[in-house]
């Protein structure tokens, strides 16, 4: 509640001084020559404060949503370089949106309008083709804001309240689940064994062996296999931490026979013909030998997913599916539950058979 002194000074003159006190805020005071100034400073600090508008300090009011954006993209630079490609662009099209709006102003309705604009329109892919921008998509732009706003919160003092706590993501369709049938995957490894690309079946079998993602795979170097051990280790992953890859059967015998033509100029396990600094490109070999072998929507990280499936179907649990593809929570892993359908009965008869023996 305000409340209004008025002083008077040695010359005659009257000022006033106006006390707010409210829970959750610290006092506020301020000196005006005339009452009615003072009257709407005091309702204007009021109302804000009442509507979680007004801020300990004045930085929400000092810096816009380009001044956060900037001095983030520049502290994750240094932070994980890699991760500034992924979501520059995405932040940059905020800024283009609201990069004007102070942080004081930024409101979940503003955001949300944004978002919904964002859900109604079309990218273009690389091949050229123009698809729906889809909800996992929505999603990843909307993580890449709400994580510069959670730093400009904690670390800079920036913001006092996060504007994403009540921002609901957009609901995603269930997990993919495309997996190589037998035919399917004799054909594909067939096509790959007659491409021109010579490493194309090697790599084609150590994802499928290990379920490592392309990059980690097109990144590999031979410091990281260790042959004698039978292990590949990654450490630079999506989520951030090492894991180790068990490498075995046909996977390992292949990697034996590729350490025995490796180059010796490069580190890389799989370095480009032209550069041996830079990856071996194989993206074009790869679409080539998916097509000769008739196989239909099927993209390389479906070999990751068809490396789960067949763990699944092989009576792996899912939380051992989730420790070989590199998940943190069961969450990611649940679409190949019903894969593991007659582990699960299998589980919970043998508990039975424990529990009650022949019983009835």
């Amino acid at each position: 509640m305000a409340r209004i002194e008025k002083r008077t000074k040695k010359d005659g003159k009257n000022s006033y001084r106006v006390l707010i006190r409210r829970k959750g805020y610290p006092t506020e005071s301020a000196t005006f020559a005339r009452i009615s100034d003072a009257k709407d400073w005091a309702q204007k600090i009021e109302s804000a404060m009442k509507e979680k508008r007004y801020f300990k300090n004045s930085e929400a009011k000092k810096h816009t949503v380009a001044d956060m954006i900037d001095r983030y993209l520049k502290r994750i630079e240094k932070d994980n370089p890699k991760r500034v490609q992924d979501v520059k662009p995405m932040l940059e099209w905020w800024k283009a949106q609201i990069g004007y709006c102070v942080l004081a102003d930024l409101s979940k309705s503003l955001i949300t309008e944004k978002i919904e604009g964002l859900a109604g329109r079309e990218r273009e892919l690389k091949d050229g083709t123009v698809k729906a921008i889809s909800p996992a998509r929505v999603n990843r732009y909307i993580a890449a804001l709400s994580h510069a706003c959670t730093i400009a919160c904690n670390e800079w003092e920036w913001l006092e309240n996060h504007p994403f706590t009540k921002v609901k993501k957009m609901k995603e369709p269930r997990g993919r689940v495309r997996f190589l049938d037998d035919d399917e995957r004799k054909r594909l490894l067939d096509t790959c064994k007659r491409s021109d690309c010579k490493i194309l079946y090697t790599v084609v079998i150590l994802a499928l062996s290990t379920g490592a993602r392309f990059n980690e795979i097109m990144g590999l170097k031979w410091h990281d296999v260790d042959l004698n051990r039978k292990t590949i280790i990654l450490h630079d992953t999506k989520n951030k931490e090492r894991r180790v890859l068990p490498l075995a059967g046909h996977a390992l015998e292949l990697m034996k026979s590729h350490n025995k033509v490796r180059r010796i100029d490069s580190e890389l396990v799989f370095p480009s013909p032209n550069d041996p600094k830079k990856s071996y490109k194989i993206r074009a070999a790869w679409n080539a030998a998916v097509d000769r072998a008739m196989i239909e929507d099927f993209r390389f990280h479906d070999l990751r997913h068809s490396a789960a499936s067949y763990l699944a179907m092989n009576g792996a649990s899912l939380a051992e599916i989730a420790e070989v593809l590199g998940h943190k929570t069961l969450s990611m892993v649940k679409r190949y539950a019903h894969l593991s359908e007659a582990h699960t009965h299998s589980v919970v008869a043998s508990m039975n058979e424990r529990m009650f023996g022949n019983v009835g």
